[in-house]
Formats: C-alpha cells, structure tokens, sequence
C-alpha cells in the first residue's frame, strides 16, 4: 500500500515515483476543495502525486479545510504541488496549464467538486490497462437524484468487449446519445443491477466523461491535449470533451461501472459558456445540448 498509515506520519517520508498524477483545476471552492482531497486522502494506490492549479483571488492554500487535507496528503507521503496561475484564461488554458506541469504516465483529470469512493484511483487504473485506450473515466453521480430512476436514459448503454478501439463522435452522430448515460444518478442504478463485485468493474462506452477522467498521457499530448485554449475566449464549456472526441478518434475511451465518483452538486464557477469548444474544434452546425455533468 502507497499510502502511509498514521503511525507513520511522523517519519520522513520515503519518496515514491507517482503512477499517476492528479491534476486539479480550482477557483474560489475551498469546501469543495477540501471534500475533493478528502477523497484523495482515502485512497490506498497506486502511488500519485496531486498538482493543484489554483486560481482563486486569495490564495486556496490560506484556507483550512483546504490546508489541513493538503497537511494529511503530505503525511501521507503525496507528493503535492500547488500552483498560483493567473490570470484567468478560462478552463481549456488551465487544463492546458495542469497537463504541461505533469510528467506521470497517467494523468488523472479531476474536477474541484467530486468526491471519489476509496479505490477509484486503483480501478481507473486497472481499466486503463487492461482497455488499452487513451482514457477512462468515472462519470460523477448525483446522489440527490437516487429516487429518480430514468429507464429511458439507459437504453444507449453498450459494454466493452476486449481492447477499446478508436471512434470518432460527433453531436449529430447517433453515439453522442450516450450522454443520457451520465445523466442524474443513471449509473448508480444501472450498477445496483449488476453483480459487480467489491473493487470490480464493467467497461462501457461513452460519448464523454465529465468530471474524473484518467488519460494516458502520451495518448493526450498526442492527440493535441488542449492547445486549442488560444482558439477560444475566456467564457467557453466543453473543453475536456474536445480533448476527448480528439483521443478518442486515435486511441479509443471508455468508462466504468460502478461510477464511484460523487458530484458536490454546488453551483459551477463556469458562469460564461456562450462558445462551446467543440464548435470551434471541429466546425459549427450541430445542435448544441447541455455539456458535460447533466444532473437534472
């Protein structure tokens, strides 16, 4: 097990070389902030590093529910970097900025408001293996929704078999469907159905995956990671599924059941989406639909 047990958070610790790095983009959420790293703190492996872009006006390491879970991944023998990075130039430069301060072989993408169960860092990285593609994600769930059971947004539900193969998805194509999929707390009832065991999982395939998305770094930086934040203004959404659709095209994504990954349901600190990325990425002219986390 990577992570050190309290009765050792005393002791220097011993470095270890972080199988995946877990980049977090943030701006004025330390509540948020803190249940995020909570999750972090839970986990037991693989060994991981945390790099934290920071764009909050004051500073997020000054507050303290912040602070003291960044002290307890420090103990635990993290390596962890926070980083000041203004001015703000919108998501797709500051996921940009995450990716070019990495250097793990996997790269994990994870949103300032989602708690992730313990062991969802070891099943994402298993998948990944095991898969053979350019990523895959955990779809965050939105746990108020568990009374809301929508059959109808399950039907596009299609498994993995084998190695994930490449595919190229487009808004107007009959795949984009699949993000009904991600919708309220859709996974969570399609999991309770199967008989996953503990610390299992089940591939499926995806249009997108908001939230918690764990690339292959080499597969990201190949496929142009985000360095189309230059096309686009400081307001625009949809920059992780640009990113996606261009790693899909090459080296195919999946996600995985359970989703395991909990959405804060707070409001978004992204109050500007008037450009979808993807139109500028890959032409305009398709209907536009609400992107990324869908929960109502």
């Amino acid at each position: 097990m990577s992570r050190r047990w309290s009765g050792r958070w005393g002791r220097e610790p011993e470095p270890l070389e972080p199988v995946v790095e877990v980049l977090i983009p943030t701006v004025g959420r330390a509540a948020e902030l803190g249940v995020t790293l909570a999750g972090l703190a839970a986990q037991e492996d693989p060994p991981f590093d945390v790099v934290i872009s920071d764009q909050s006006e004051r500073g997020i390491r000054g507050e303290p529910s912040v602070a003291a879970m960044l002290r307890v991944l420090e103990a635990q023998g993290r390596g962890l970097r926070v980083e000041r990075h203004l001015p703000r130039r919108g998501m797709a430069e500051q996921r940009n900025f995450l990716l070019g301060s990495s250097r793990a072989k996997y790269v994990l993408f994870l949103d300032d408001d989602v708690w992730c169960e313990p062991g969802l860092l070891g099943r994402l990285l298993d998948a990944i293996r095991r898969l053979g593609c350019g990523f895959v994600g955990s779809a965050v769930q939105g746990l108020s929704y568990l009374g809301d059971e929508r059959p109808e947004e399950q039907e596009p539900l299609e498994f993995c078999h084998g190695r994930v193969e490449p595919e190229t998805i487009r808004r107007h194509s009959p795949e984009f469907q699949r993000l009904n999929l991600h919708n309220a707390a859709n996974l969570t009832h399609i999991a309770a159905q199967m008989d996953i065991v503990p610390g299992g999982w089940r591939a499926y395939r995806v249009a997108w995956v908001g939230g918690c998305c764990l690339f292959d770094r080499d597969a990201l930086v190949a496929s142009g990671g985000f360095d189309f934040w230059v096309d686009l203004p400081p307001g625009h959404a949809g920059e992780d599924v640009a990113a996606q659709w261009r790693v899909m095209e090459k080296f195919g994504g999946a996600g995985i059941l359970p989703s395991g990954a909990v959405h804060l349901e707070a409001p978004t600190t992204v109050a500007d989406r008037n450009v979808e990325a993807t139109d500028v990425v890959f032409g305009r002219g398709n209907e536009r639909k609400n992107n990324g986390r869908q929960h109502a």
